[in-house]
Order: structure tokens, then sequence, then C-alpha cells
């Protein structure tokens, strides 16, 4: 395979909302630029970026994936991206190694909420957009091309320009109208993607005159040069027109709109030529931001010093090698497969690299880079261009990678917290010892994977980004790790507190022959504030306790606490101090005070006012305003408090404080409200107080702590 330079290249994500052909147009694309011999498609996972098993199975893109085509002599290097919100935040991690996004909307569906997602995480990196209007072979799609270009103009700016015109007959959807070189492309619905190049249709050469003077008035905006020439000739020169708009694409101020059908190859071709001509190459990138660690010299040798430095990185061939990596897929047969952005340098065959988080070298043997799953071997990768490599020993998603000495690292995409957890409880004993190693290995493919063990519960815990997103790893666990197990709501992790105060004495006294046991303390407990936990106060004097056997007292009322009083969870948030108490010369030991600590906690317990805390999640949600109405009633039935709403265009922000044990299957709830296009987020905030009704349900529910101590 040709080694291509980095003006040669061009790196694209290409993201938008669920089902609006993102996956399909990819592999129209790939099809036009005679990549694969047949127009793959999604549903018999014959489409280059569909081949992960459960993305064909449930008909979505649950993670990125890679593929690229040769052009005309440049190299387009495709992130195919997940649009459903549960699965958006892959498209958010692509932005980083790319240079430019295709949007991709639904023609007849209009932008929809993960639009409006993709576009601000773009917006987040300085990364020119490109909208592609799919799905044009939809019957309703002709109707809906001026509604959806006003919706998208009404949402993010009068920047949004169309560049061509679409060609819809009686046939349907068969071609477009280029408006800088005022030439019409024409397909075979169904066919290879070829266009053949010919003169606009009569009907349609007053409106594309018309859209192509708006389009040459909004490029020369802002540049007195190209408004002079305008005012001049009365148009710009299509040479002088091409390069003002892949400045003006670049910089941002022109949001281009495209026209394709992926499922009937039209348009496809013509996308490609766009993307070579107008797409900025990663040399016309800005320096890239990095972190470097400040290094000083001890003894004659480098240390890591206090401290760290931005430094700005150049994607030059000439600058020191810097690898980051942006994803890492298990392949059954390969083993781990690292995929990776080269920031700088030129990265050869069997180079070996240091990895500067891990401290370790690591040899790219086998260089490729990857169509959909299959590998295809190259000799270098030069400066911005995105390659693979298998069976690194330590890498993962996040390091960076380069030459001994040139140590800095690149920031790795923030992700969002996990939404929603699941207690995951493996079938058989075979499964219990396969399930953490396999978990692992799906945790390092996907970082919102979150798997631990609740100390509280002593459950294993699962979390990811919602239903869907756990259903995915557990059969991904089935398939690929042969690992069944279970999925449980989980227990909610509540506490017990006290309201009031209480004073109490414990005493242990035993008598067998021989040696005895004694002890005897008294202690008062009161509460603290919220959040507090637990404090012990030692307010013994003239030696009532001695000294030793103090200790002993303390971890018997913390062992009694954390065995809980109410209903088994643990107290928290009180102090107690121990005041007095007597001892045995002969018969006292630290058993006996462990054994009185806990009898006194427990009487302290009876009059201290004892009460359930529940844990409260702060949750931001994301949704349509015409679902606000039933999100508002909805939160108001879990026993919700509403802090706040913000409108973002056509959305609304609600954000809440919720008990978790409401919010434990709001996944499927929200989808339902929203039709799907809501999206939510939760995180833990604080624990209060469970109402009184409900508090006296769980502790009938709950099997209550056994005491086996004995006065």
């Amino acid at each position: 395979m040709k080694s291509y330079q980095g003006s040669e290249i061009r790196n694209v994500a290409v993201t938008g909302h669920s089902h609006c052909g993102k996956t399909t147009l990819v592999a129209a694309l790939l099809h036009a630029a005679k990549m694969t011999p047949q127009l793959g498609r999604v549903e018999d996972g014959s489409a280059a970026t569909a081949y992960d098993e459960e993305d064909v199975s449930r008909r979505m893109t649950m993670q990125n994936a890679m593929a690229f085509a040769e052009w005309n002599g440049v190299k387009v290097n495709f992130v195919d991206t997940p649009g459903f919100h549960m699965f958006v935040h892959e498209a958010r991690s692509a932005m980083l190694p790319v240079e430019a996004t295709l949007v991709v909307v639904n023609t007849p569906n209009g932008p929809e909420t993960v639009t409006g997602s993709v576009w601000k995480y773009a917006e987040e990196f300085n990364l020119p957009r490109v909208l592609v209007l799919n799905q044009m072979d939809h019957p309703r799609a002709a109707a809906a091309v001026h509604p959806t270009l006003e919706a998208l103009r009404d949402r993010f700016g009068r920047s949004v320009i169309p560049v061509q015109l679409p060609i819809v007959n009686g046939n349907g959807f068969e071609g477009v109208v280029d408006l800088v070189t005022m030439q019409a492309f024409t397909y075979t619905p169904g066919g290879d993607g070829a266009g053949k190049i010919g003169e606009i249709p009569a009907a349609m050469q007053a409106d594309a005159k018309a859209a192509h003077e708006a389009l040459v008035e909004l490029v020369a905006e802002g540049k007195d040069e190209l408004m002079e020439e305008f005012f001049a000739e009365g148009t710009i020169p299509e040479q002088h027109l091409i390069t003002a708009l892949h400045e003006a694409i670049r910089e941002d101020r022109i949001f281009p709109v495209l026209f394709a059908s992926g499922l009937a190859n039209v348009g496809t071709d013509h996308l490609l030529d766009f993307l070579k001509v107008y797409a900025p190459a990663p040399i016309e990138r800005e320096q890239v931001a990095a972190r470097a660690v400040l290094q000083a010299v001890a003894n004659g040798h480098a240390v890591e010093a206090d401290g760290e430095e931005i430094v700005m990185r150049k994607v030059d061939d000439s600058e020191p090698v810097a690898v980051y990596a942006f994803k890492t897929m298990t392949d059954p047969f390969a083993g781990r497969i690292t995929f990776f952005k080269v920031f700088s340098g030129v990265v050869r065959n069997d180079a070996c690299l240091i990895n500067y988080a891990r401290r370790g070298q690591e040899r790219f043997a086998h260089l490729s880079i990857m169509q959909g799953r299959t590998a295809v071997p190259v000799s270098e990768l030069h400066a911005g261009d995105l390659g693979a490599v298998a069976k690194l020993k330590d890498t993962l998603t996040g390091d960076t990678l380069g030459d001994k000495g040139q140590e800095i690292f690149f920031e790795p995409v923030s992700l969002p917290e996990p939404a929603m957890t699941y207690a995951i409880e493996p079938k058989t004993r075979a499964d219990e010892d396969k399930l953490a190693p396999a978990v692992h290995k799906l945790m390092e493919e996907d970082l919102l994977v979150r798997f631990f063990r609740d100390p509280q519960t002593n459950e294993f815990l699962i979390a990811g980004a919602g239903q869907p997103h756990i259903e995915a790893i557990v059969s991904r666990l089935r398939k690929r790790y042969h690992t069944e197990v279970t999925l449980n709501a989980p227990k909610v992790p509540y506490r017990e507190t006290i309201r009031g105060r209480g004073d109490a004495q414990g005493r242990h006294k035993k008598q067998t022959g021989g040696h005895g046991q004694f002890g005897d303390c008294k202690i008062r407990i009161e509460p603290l504030p919220r959040g507090t936990g637990f404090e012990f106060v030692n307010d013994i004097f003239g030696g009532a306790i001695p000294r030793n056997f103090i200790p002993a007292v303390e971890k018997g009322i913390q062992e009694s606490a954390a065995r809980g009083y109410l209903a088994g969870y643990p107290v928290v948030d009180f102090r107690v101090t121990l005041y007095d108490g007597s001892y045995h010369d002969v018969d006292s030991n630290e058993l006996s005070f462990k054994m009185a600590g806990r009898i006194a906690f427990r009487k302290c317990m009876e009059q201290s006012k004892p009460a359930l805390l529940e844990p409260i999640m702060r949750v931001e949600i994301e949704a349509p305003d015409e679902c606000a109405g039933a999100l508002m009633g909805d939160l108001n039935q879990r026993r919700g408090r509403v802090q706040g709403m913000e409108t973002r265009g056509s959305t609304t922000v609600v954000r809440a404080e919720v008990p978790m044990s409401e919010m434990l299957s709001y996944g499927q709830s929200l989808t339902a409200m929203t039709q799907g296009r809501g999206s939510y987020h939760m995180e833990m905030d604080h624990y209060d107080l469970v109402p009184q009704a409900i508090a006296e349900k769980i502790i009938a529910n709950a099997k209550h702590p056994q005491e086996e101590d004995e006065e």
C-alpha cells in the first residue's frame, strides 16, 4: 500500500443521530472509491464498519470503527461513530484524531437530538463541519429539503449554506448540482456511485444561479479582496472561489451542505471529491497542545521535577515522533489492537517507542491501517495519519508514545460518568473465574464501563451509559468469552443515622471457671452533620478504663455500627464519647471491652431516634422542548426536586435531585417519554433522610441484623 504524506490525508469523523444512515453512507463511499467489490449493507454485516456482532444484531453502531478510501491521490480516513444517545461518548472520542467531521442528517426527519450533541463536540474541538443531508432516496425527502435546511439554519446559524442542490425527478433522487463549478452530476440509483457530468437541468437553472450567488456572497464576507472582486466582477472566478471556500470551511466561517443517498449510492463520488478539495489536511491543523513534564538533573541524571509546562507540537514529519492511542479493540485472533494517530514524526514498521505514561518500551511490529476489522499492512505512517498495531504490551486508550527523551502527553478526551449500574452475578463457579478477566478486556475497549465490588452490599456491580449499553456488555461476555451472567437491579446502599442523643452503659460479664470476662463502659452518642462519618472521643479520667482497652471499645462500637440497627445498613454521622467505666484486674481483656462497646452502642441507638438515609443523585436530563412537561411530572412522581431548567435551541435541560431508588429503571422510562430522543446523566450527590412511610417498608423488607452478643 502506498505511503501517504500529511498533505495527502483527510481524517473525517462521520457523526449524526441514530439511523441517519452513517454506516451505509461510509459503505457507499468505499464502494464508489472501489475499495469494496459490492455495496455493503448493515443488515447482513457486509458493511465495512459494521463488523461487531452486537452492531449487526442490534442494527446500530455501538463503537467507533475505522475505514479508508484511496481517492484521486488522497487517502480519506473515516471514523464511523455511534448515533444512539447512550453511545455518543464514542463520537466525542473520535473528535481528537480527525481534522473535520461529516454531520449526517436524515433529510425527512431534520436535525435531531444527537445532531446537536455532535455539533457541540465539534465546536469544542474546533473542527470544521460538513453537513450531509442523507437518505435523499426517501419518498418524503424532496419535500423535506427546504424545512430541514431552515431548521439547520435556525439551530446552527446562517453560515449553514448548500454547496449543492439535489436533482429530484419522477424517478426520485438522481444527482446533484455543484454550485461551485455549476455542473450537474447524475447517477444510476443502486449503481457504482460514479456520476456523469452534464448540464444543469433547465428547470433548475434559475434556482442554481440564485443559490450560487448566495454562496459566493457568503464566502466573500469578511475578506476585503474577495468583496472587491465580487463587486467588480459580479462573481468570484471558480479557482478563487475554491480556494476561498476551502479557507472558509477550515476557519468555521461556512458550514457547507451536501446531498447524498448511501442506500442508493447517489452523490458519493462527488462527496469524496468535496472532501479531497475542501476538507483540511492534517498539516493545516493548528499546532497541538500537549503537556511536557519538567526535568531536573540530580547526580548527573535527569529526573522528573515538580510541575509541567504546555508545549505546542506541529503536525510535521520533521518533528520528534509523537503517537496518541485513541481506541483499543480486542480481536479473537489478533488480540489487542491499538488504533493511534501520528501527531508528529514518521512511524516505521518495527519502530520501538516509549510509552510515556507507563514507562515501558513498545515495538510497533506489523503496522497497518484498518478497513473495518481487516488490517492492511503498511511500511510507514507519516505525521497526521491514522494507523493500528496489534499486541502492544501495556498501551491503553489515552496513552502517548514517542521517541525517548521527547516526553509529552496529549490530554485524553474526557468522558461522562456512567449513568446506570447493575448488579452482575456469574451463573456458575467457572463463570466466576472468567468474569473479571473478560470484563477488564471489555473495559479496555470502552472506557465508560466500570466494574467494581460494592463494599457495603458485597455485590459485583457493572456500570455503563444505560440499559442497552450494559446488555450489550453482557452479550459480548457470553459470545466472546463464554461467560454467562445474570443482571439484577443493584441494592440501594442505604445508610442509618441518628437524630437525637443517647447515653448508656455497656457491661459484659461472663464467669466460666478460671479467668472470666469483664468489661464495663459508659458512652454518650450524638448526631453529626451529614457526611461527617464517625467520630470517637476519649473522655476517660483517672484510669476508669486502662488506656490499652480504650481502642477495643471503639472497635466494638464500629463493628456494631457497620452491622446497622434498623435494617442492617451502616450507621453514619455520629459521635461517641467514652466518659466512664470500670475494669477487673484479672478478668478484663480487649475482647471483654469490645463486647461492652457493642452492648452500649445498641442501647444508645434505642434512645437516639435512629433513621434511614438514602443516596440522592444529581441528575441532568436533556430532551426536546415538547417533552418538558412529561419529564417534570415524572420527576415529581419519583420524589425529585427540580433545581433548574435551561433551554438550548429546541432542547430543554432539566437539573434535579432524585433518590437513587427511584432512578434504577429511569433509562427505559426516558426512552418511552421522548421516543429515544432524550438522554440523561447522573452522579451521586449526598445522603438524605428517607420519608417515614417508605422507611417502614424498607425496614420491614430487610433482614434485621442478628446480634449474638449477650449482656
